[in-house]
């Protein structure tokens, strides 16, 4: 077993010359990624997630400070962009810039990691390279260089997470309550924005105990830091409590939106990754009206946020409850896609800047965690300080399990698989330096098992569709016809019988012009989804275009029937009848779209246009 060697302060403030230096490095690689998204159609998100939050920081400006409800959607990130758009303009730069300089942070605690644990054994000449090449890993880590610059909170967790896990490692002391305090506010704050983040507390509270028995601390003071621990994260997380409580008077903690989330990834057609059950459209704020408008239906009466999560959560406890089987078969599943080298990226945002040159190539997640797990097991006997990493690694996994597995979600595992494949590589390099080569041989038999499990093959089509869907959603945004019907037909290609994917050619041969060939692919999409607003809606716009009203008075009404808080059906609605010369109808559906959205300009004028000359 390797000794622990002493300190040198030299080499204390060598490392830290170095840290600036990655901080530096990684940072630079952020901003050519940044500087290249500002100069692509990719910086302002017109649809996904990133939209989603745009338009809540957006309506936050406007002066929605609160909600009627409780918040369907953490607000934390939303209310930070509005905070910054408020100060330097609705420009996305200004939040990329911010979470550059976060993410060259996580690279300067990959090294530090690599450097702590490193130091403590004797056969390593050189500490500071391979933490040095371990942050080099988080520069060109592909999912980090994407989620690093958009309009998403990834970054910010991932900081946080890994500095909170910093703390604990990085010290042999037991932490004093103001620190507990402050470390417990800064997770109780991001957790308003990414409730995962809490996964990290159960760590905290294990540290502070172990430390404390470790210096034979009596129980009083550690009784105090526990209290300052959770007084900490009743702070931090209070804008989200305070307000549902007090404000919406809808009693939820932080977000009702975690329902729906439970039964997307716990329901008899669940997949391990977020595949949307029958019903429920893709997107973010599609998905949350879906979700809000098919529980209310179920009940018969309008529910307030609190009663829609438990809708669903209800749900996904009797599926759990009646097919206990098949939802520990789907639980393994999930493990094996936290690890798989599958990337299943829902937003598709890694795909689109690759396409578009705004990122660097560079690591995936698979060969990470295929060199991580041998580094797992050597540094578990030599370094103990390396557990911590570990088991926070696990509690990151086992915080989705209770959901589902995305890119995004798991990127916060990859700073620690990272620091894992960096000293596991070392110890092979020392291994075959000094011609210990049953060290060698246990590396690579280890490293064969990691491969093999890792890079398992995903046959499942319609997860591989998934890019390709995205991408040429994408494009048929931009205007880019020709790539997007060459990325949707291999959707197409991959499932046929896929109604988001017919729903998407059909609005590619409507941008085409080719109104009969649209129509035929809306038909075919109501035929695998009856509800389907989309196709409701577009069929009535071909309708009204055509001068076919009683046709597009048809469809607008089974759009209304589906999504009667919809705006823009109510619009075009009001549209039609005004073409058939009802204005009374049309006086009733304009009104509903204002009450909706009263700062509409087009919805104004047709109401003018209405009451212009009418009895």
């Amino acid at each position: 077993m390797p000794t622990p060697v002493k300190s040198d302060p030299r080499a204390g403030r060598f490392s830290l010359g170095f840290s600036h230096f990655v901080f530096a490095g990684v940072l630079a690689l952020r901003l050519w990624a940044l500087l290249r998204l500002a100069h692509s159609p990719l910086l302002i998100p017109s649809r996904g997630d990133m939209h989603f939050y745009n338009d809540w920081a957006r309506e936050i400006l406007r002066g929605q400070f609160t909600q009627p409800l409780a918040f369907y959607g953490l607000p934390g990130y939303a209310y930070f962009l509005a905070f910054l758009y408020r100060l330097f303009g609705e420009n996305p730069f200004i939040p990329g810039l911010l979470q550059a300089a976060l993410d060259a942070g996580t690279a300067v605690l990959i090294y530090q990691f690599c450097l702590r644990i490193l130091t403590s054994l004797r056969s390593t000449p050189n500490p500071q390279l391979v933490g040095a090449i371990g942050a080099l890993g988080w520069g060109f880590f592909v999912p980090a260089q994407a989620y690093s610059v958009i309009l998403m909170p990834t970054g910010w967790f991932v900081f946080v997470f890994w500095f909170v896990v910093w703390r604990i490692v990085g010290r042999d002391n037991v932490p004093t309550g103001l620190e507990c305090f402050l470390l417990a506010l800064l997770l109780g704050l991001t957790a308003t924005a990414v409730a995962t983040i809490l996964a990290i507390v159960p760590l905290l509270l294990v540290a502070l105990l172990f430390k404390a028995k470790s210096a034979h601390q009596s129980w009083q003071p550690i009784a105090a830091r526990i209290c300052a621990l959770f007084v900490g994260l009743a702070l931090g997380t209070s804008p989200c409590w305070i307000h549902n409580y007090f404000i919406a008077k809808d009693p939820v903690f932080l977000s009702a939106h975690s329902g729906i989330n439970f039964w997307i990834g716990n329901n008899p057609e669940a997949n391990g990754y977020p595949r949307f059950p029958p019903g429920l459209r893709a997107g973010q704020a599609a998905m949350l009206l879906d979700s809000i408008t098919q529980a209310e239906a179920a009940a018969g009466r309008t529910l307030k946020h609190a009663e829609v999560s438990a809708y669903w959560s209800d749900k996904a406890k009797a599926y759990v409850r009646t097919d206990f089987g098949d939802w520990l078969r789907l639980i393994a599943r999930k493990v094996g896609n936290f690890w798989s080298a599958f990337q299943y990226d829902d937003l598709s945002i890694i795909t689109n800047l690759r396409e578009q040159g705004v990122i660097f190539p560079g690591l995936y997640f698979g060969i990470v965690a295929a060199l991580a797990i041998p580094g797992i097991f050597f540094a578990w006997r030599l370094a103990p300080q390396s557990r911590w990493i570990f088991a926070a690694i696990l509690l990151s996994m086992f915080a989705l399990l209770a959901v589902f597995i995305t890119e995004r979600y798991r990127l916060v595992a990859a700073p620690g698989l990272l620091i894992f494949a960096a000293v596991g590589l070392s110890i092979l390099w020392q291994a075959i330096m000094t011609r210990k080569f049953h060290t060698v041989v246990i590396y690579l038999v280890l490293l064969v098992a990691s491969t093999t499990a890792v890079a398992w093959p995903q046959r499942n089509p319609s997860l591989w569709a998934l890019d390709a869907y995205n991408s040429g959603w994408q494009a048929l945004e931009s205007n880019n016809l020709q790539l997007a019907e060459q990325k949707l037909a291999v959707a197409y290609a991959y499932v046929p019988d896929n109604s988001e994917t017919l729903f998407a050619l059909g609005n590619l041969r409507l941008a085409k012009s080719d109104p009969a060939a649209a129509q035929s692919f809306y038909r075919a999409v109501l035929n695998l989804d009856p509800h389907h607003k989309g196709a409701f809606n577009n069929l009535g716009v071909i309708a009204l275009d055509a001068k076919d009203y009683g046709e597009a008075e048809k469809w607008f009404h089974r759009a209304a029937d589906v999504d009667p808080r919809n705006a823009k059906t109510h619009f075009l609605l009001a549209k039609t009848l005004f073409a058939k010369n009802d204005r009374p109808g049309a006086r009733t559906e304009i009104d509903s779209a204002i009450q909706l959205k009263p700062d509409q300009a087009e919805f104004n004028a047709l109401k003018r246009e209405i009451e212009k000359d009418s009895p």
